[in-house]
């Protein structure tokens, strides 16, 4: 029941969120995002984090219709405390640890990226996996885009999916801005975005425009509420927690490549062929390095 309403106060507070105060919008994002941090923390750390004070807490709950902000928490805490166990199977992360300073911290990060990508893929339900790869199949034009360090990701889900997927395009394929190639976008394509904090203006803009259009939209990203005026169609929640300056992307790169299996599984024999074809190509013209076998001598 704790998830269930869990689930219900976060749609609550995307759909009302444009319409709240100031402080109560802060308090509202940072909720959406930070859901385990919030089932965990008091409400003055929790206000600490988002820079606002309790009674701006104690005001947005009573906004949702809890008499407390122990009553808003509950069904956070008690999800968080419902979830299975990511450390079980992980005594090899525990023996790194103490191997002095620097196995310490190698131990942090391994565990930080066990969990990010458990996290991603909690999120990845089975309903918005086979809704994500249903809109890419469905449409006219499926295009993918991102940009600075995600534009990684973006080619890499190009690479492979268009193997399975002839009509899926990565944008932008040179040094322009998305939107230069999303002048014929329509009702009829899907646009794939993928973006992290600091998020990117190209690709907010790729949104805008494909709303405009009315283009249906697939977003992966840490937040649904990424900047103003944007919608989405469907959003794909990936955690990027990370141990040093810049976002984690294992756990994204996890959500991928569910989805590129799906695709490449739905594609059936067709995919197939065009996998074989593609891998043929490149062999034929030495796309892959093949070790020299030496020639028996004649003796």
């Amino acid at each position: 029941m704790s998830a269930t309403l869990k689930a219900e106060i976060v749609r609550k507070l995307i759909a009302e969120v444009d319409g709240l105060p100031p402080r109560l919008r802060l308090a509202a994002k940072y909720i959406v995002d930070n859901e385990n941090a919030f089932g965990m923390d008091p409400i003055r750390v929790s206000a600490e984090h988002i820079g606002i004070s309790a009674n701006s807490l104690v005001r947005l709950a009573d906004h949702l219709g809890f008499d407390s902000f122990d009553a808003l928490r509950e069904p956070f805490r008690s999800s968080l405390l419902a979830r299975n166990d990511t450390t079980s199977g992980e005594g090899w992360i525990d023996r790194l640890a103490e191997e002095g300073e620097f196995g310490q911290a190698h131990a942090r990060t391994l565990r930080n990226e066990a969990d990010i990508v458990m996290q991603s893929l909690r999120h990845l339900t089975a309903e918005k996996a086979k809704a994500a790869v249903a809109m890419l199949m469905e449409a006219r034009n499926a295009y993918v885009t991102a940009t600075r360090a995600s534009y990684a990701l973006a080619y890499y889900f190009h690479y492979v999916g268009r193997m399975a997927l002839p009509n899926l395009h990565l944008i932008p394929r040179h040094m322009g801005s998305p939107v230069d190639e999303m002048i014929s976008v329509d009702q009829e394509d899907v646009l794939l975005a993928i973006t992290f904090p600091p998020y990117s203006a190209d690709t907010i803009s790729a949104l805008r425009l494909a709303k405009r259009n009315g283009t249906r939209v697939i977003l992966i990203s840490d937040s649904e509420l990424i900047a103003p005026a944007i919608e989405v169609d469907l959003f794909l929640k990936v955690s990027l927690q990370s141990q040093h300056h810049f976002s984690c992307i294992a756990g994204a790169m996890s959500v991928l490549e569910s989805l590129l299996y799906h695709l490449v599984t739905r594609g059936g024999e067709e995919a197939q062929s065009r996998i074989a074809s593609y891998e043929a190509l490149r062999e034929d013209f030495g796309a892959y390095w093949q070790p020299k076998v030496p020639k028996l001598r004649r003796t």
